[in-house]
């Protein structure tokens, strides 16, 4: 168990499993760097967190609300979180969270483990279990049911170990350079292209002397 000075951003795990050297940079460095994708991504949440809770049919949906573990040290936000009254005769509601994202399904699980995240804190905070949830992609315009099995559970128990030992280190991964790195808007800060292997850096330094000669 975690006390409340070593609770860490729930999104954070996203930021872990997309990039560790993103993931440092935000929350060791403090960094913040915005890009087009990000600022999307921004403008959604804001619009989703700025309409009122409300009630449709036997589902409670509820917007912005605040979430807690102290069993895997998190602290965040859910952008919806929907209470189904599945018993017409009974008072209690079953909670299943919404996570809103701009873009499309990852090939990564970095969304899915968030929103998993957010289901164990509700549990942890309510006494619920919950068996799924869902993303909803603004490009596709559709939802993702996402299913809250005994893996996703474990990836996400771990990520959330991997992302306390990051931040315990203090300490920020090497660049390692890939095709995602083109839409990080910490690309012109963090450099991959340039620090990740000596080759890399020599061939960097040849072509700015030829430029600089020509």
């Amino acid at each position: 168990m975690y006390s409340e000075d070593e609770l860490l951003p729930l999104s954070a795990l996203q930021h872990l499993i997309y990039c560790p050297r993103q993931c440092a940079l935000i929350h060791v460095e403090r960094l913040w760097v915005e890009n087009r994708y990000t600022a999307e991504g921004r403008i959604m949440h804001e619009r989703v967190h700025s309409d009122t809770h409300e009630t449709r049919g036997r589902v409670r949906i509820v917007r912005a609300l605040s979430l807690r573990s102290f069993r895997l040290g998190l602290v965040g936000q859910a952008d919806v979180v929907e209470f189904y009254k599945e018993d017409a005769g009974k008072s209690a509601l079953r909670p299943r969270p919404v996570e809103y994202k701009r873009g499309r399904p990852k090939k990564d699980d970095c969304d899915l483990v968030q929103l998993c995240a957010q289901a164990m804190c509700l549990e942890e905070m309510l006494g619920y279990s919950i068996d799924c949830g869902y993303l909803y992609y603004g490009k596709t315009k559709r939802r993702l049911l996402v299913e809250f099995n005994r893996p996703l559970r474990e990836q996400t128990e771990q990520t959330a170990l991997k992302l306390h030992e990051l931040i315990s280190s203090g300490q920020t991964p090497p660049a390692q350079y890939s095709s995602k790195c083109e839409r990080c808007s910490f690309l012109s800060r963090c450099m991959p292209r340039i620090c990740t292997g000596h080759k890399s850096a020599t061939r960097y330094l040849k072509q700015a002397i030829i430029n600089s000669s020509t």
